[in-house]
């Protein structure tokens, strides 16, 4: 029998500072700090361990697709369209940059939210079975 992927444990995310991400992280999207030093802020939000990591020049987890539209690398999920829609106005309130609600042609919607580094996040409307 082949071993197998069990499931993420850790995503890393680029900052500039780590300070600033991590207090950012904290105030905006409910974080808890579990650690901090110099080069990294270790942050727990959504079942998950987020590594904030001091990265050069402006680097982000964004990235281009074929077409140059600039695309996240990590979906979150709320269940259900209140969840997302209650998520989304949370967010405003706290002066995160959110994008419309969005209709992708699949079940589900979707919106978009940017951290203050620039880093780029779906949020989508359904739960993955």
């Amino acid at each position: 029998m082949m071993a197998h992927l069990r499931r993420v444990g850790t995503t890393y995310i680029p900052v500039q500072d780590v300070e600033r991400a991590a207090a950012w992280y904290e105030a905006k999207l409910g974080a808890r700090v579990n650690y901090k030093d110099e080069d990294k802020a270790i942050v727990e939000m959504a079942g998950q361990s987020f590594f904030l990591m001091l990265a050069e020049g402006g680097a982000t987890a964004n990235f281009k697709d074929r077409k140059g539209r600039r695309q996240f690398s990590l979906t979150f999920e709320v269940d259900g369209m209140e969840e997302l829609n209650e998520l989304r106005d949370d967010l405003q309130e706290r002066h995160v940059i959110v994008g419309d609600v969005e209709d992708r042609g699949h079940m589900g919607n979707n919106f978009v939210f940017y951290d203050l580094c620039g880093n780029v996040f779906d949020v989508w409307s359904e739960l993955s079975p």
